[in-house]
């Protein structure tokens, strides 16, 4: 009795194994021959600001840091406003902006942070000495509609 026992495992332990081998090259073989594997997000070139001197962009950073210091957390709509109510010279335009912000982030001046209420994800960016005072989400950014 025990030899048919011990017969059975075994003829258990191989089944599973080949099921489990059968099984991973069905998942292989659901992927469309030719088609590459998923692969992960390729690492971006460190930014270079060369649009501007290093006097600027040093006079750029430095009151970009104190605007979200003073005001933050902001959002980049925010500090776009309160770069324009300073009026700051040497910022060409918004776009200009987020690539320096982006740079700060790299060199950590800056952080991003995610203040994520409901379905609505809002990216706010502070410096790394602010404390976690996030106003929550504004959801109905654009105009109302009244009867």
């Amino acid at each position: 009795m025990s030899s048919h026992l011990c017969l059975a495992t075994s003829f258990t332990m191989v089944f599973a194994t080949a099921a489990r081998m059968m099984s991973a090259a069905a998942k292989k073989a659901t992927v469309a021959p030719g088609t590459p594997e998923k692969k992960g997000k390729p690492k971006m070139k460190p930014i270079e600001l060369h649009t501007t001197t290093p006097e600027q962009t040093q006079t750029i950073t430095r009151t970009l840091f104190d605007i979200v210091k003073e005001h933050g957390p902001l959002s980049i709509a925010d500090v776009w406003q309160r770069v324009q109510e300073v009026g700051l010279r040497g910022l060409s335009n918004k776009r200009h902006m987020k690539l320096i912000l982006r740079w700060m982030r790299e060199r950590q001046k800056l952080r991003l942070i995610c203040n994520h209420v409901g379905p609505h994800k809002q990216f706010l960016y502070t410096t790394w000495f602010t404390k976690g005072n996030i106003n929550p989400a504004k959801p109905g950014k654009g105009p109302s509609k009244s009867p």
